[in-house]
């Protein structure tokens, strides 16, 4: 049980990792399609100079997951590979799409307007699509059929549980991306773009908050082993909210460090991160034992002892050389003057 421990932490270490980044880099894509048009506030301009460095570095970390899925629960993966074969192959084409589009907004400059919307419709599809695999391990809305999982989609989709995990996605990741480019936008002077988007999070940050009461309200309703799991963890659960509000302080109060501007959107983005930790590991522990409820559990889908022991000396020694390297183009992103400050 130990070693199963170990893995699905791991897991569930790339699922938060990647949630972290891609929203931010989906939500630069869909702040960058809306104010393509408003060139007085360069608050697209903004949004493509933070997106163009990331958007390649976040595809790491989906690979590393879908990686872990395969080496450490092969069963668990079996059963994900049939029951999200549409909902999976729609993502993935969408991830396909937004990716050239970006690449070729760039290089084919007449169609730049059409491909920059397709690319920002596109990113803020994929968090809602990505999220839906949280109700599907729920177990409610798939039927076996001779002993093979089937995904009963019609089920699915009139779940207003779903419908609450998807508006959570969609206004986590243009909240949490609206801080960041604010935070960025300092950083790079642009202080128009930076009220810009200080706006958007004091007006998607309650959004965001009112999604999540909806997702305990309908799991209440829909899944009660996970609500009463979670309710078991109710201190933690208040403990995030008050991250909440210092992410509040960071939106309305003036900036300690610097005279003349309102918010602090560093501390904002950090105490918005560590509110979704803690929230993330309250209903991943509340999962628990079960991977996909209630026939695939941890122990059950689980690899090899052995197999694992020599995947995760892998992965030790492969994020030792990689974090390294991550930190050091985040630093490099994020200080450097002339990047950071050019006008076109």
């Amino acid at each position: 049980m130990a070693d199963a421990l170990i893995a699905i932490t791991v897991l569930w270490g790339f699922v938060f990792i990647y949630a972290v980044m891609a929203t931010m880099d989906f939500g630069a894509g869909f702040w960058s399609m809306i104010y393509f048009n408003r060139e007085k506030t360069r608050a697209t301009n903004i949004a493509n100079r933070y997106l163009s460095p990331t958007w390649e570095v976040t595809n790491t970390f989906i690979v590393a997951l879908v990686v872990a899925v395969y080496s450490l629960f092969p069963t668990a993966a079996y059963t994900f590979g049939t029951i999200l074969l549409i909902p999976g192959s729609i993502i993935l084409l969408l991830l396909a799409l937004r990716s050239a589009f970006l690449v070729f907004s760039n290089i084919a400059i007449e169609y730049k307007k059409p491909l920059t919307y397709i690319s920002g419709i596109a990113g803020i599809l994929i968090p809602g699509l990505l999220i839906s695999v949280l109700p599907i391990t729920h177990g409610a809305y798939i039927d076996y059929t001779n002993g093979t999982a089937n995904l009963n989609l019609q089920k699915l989709f009139t779940s207003p549980n779903e419908y609450a995990f998807i508006g959570f996605a969609i206004t986590s990741t243009l909240f949490l991306s609206s801080l960041l480019l604010a935070d960025y936008s300092k950083a790079s002077h642009e202080m128009e773009a930076y009220n810009v988007y200080m706006r958007d999070g004091r007006i998607l940050g309650p959004i965001s908050l009112v999604m999540a009461f909806l997702i305990m309200f309908t799991l209440k309703k829909e899944v009660p082993w996970i609500y009463d799991n979670m309710m078991d963890d109710l201190p933690l659960l208040l403990f995030s909210i008050t991250f909440f509000f210092i992410a509040g302080i960071g939106l309305y109060f003036p900036s300690f460090f610097q005279k003349g501007v309102s918010g602090m959107p560093r501390l904002s983005v950090i105490a918005v991160t560590i509110q979704y930790l803690i929230a993330s590991y309250v209903y991943g522990k509340a999962h628990l034992p079960y991977i996909i409820y209630p026939n695939i559990t941890i122990e059950s889908a689980f690899t090899d002892p052995n197999s694992f022991r020599a995947v995760f000396i892998t992965y030790i020694i492969g994020f030792a050389i990689l974090f390294p390297g991550f930190f050091y183009f985040w630093r490099l992103f994020m200080n450097d003057k002339k990047y950071l400050r050019q006008k076109s």
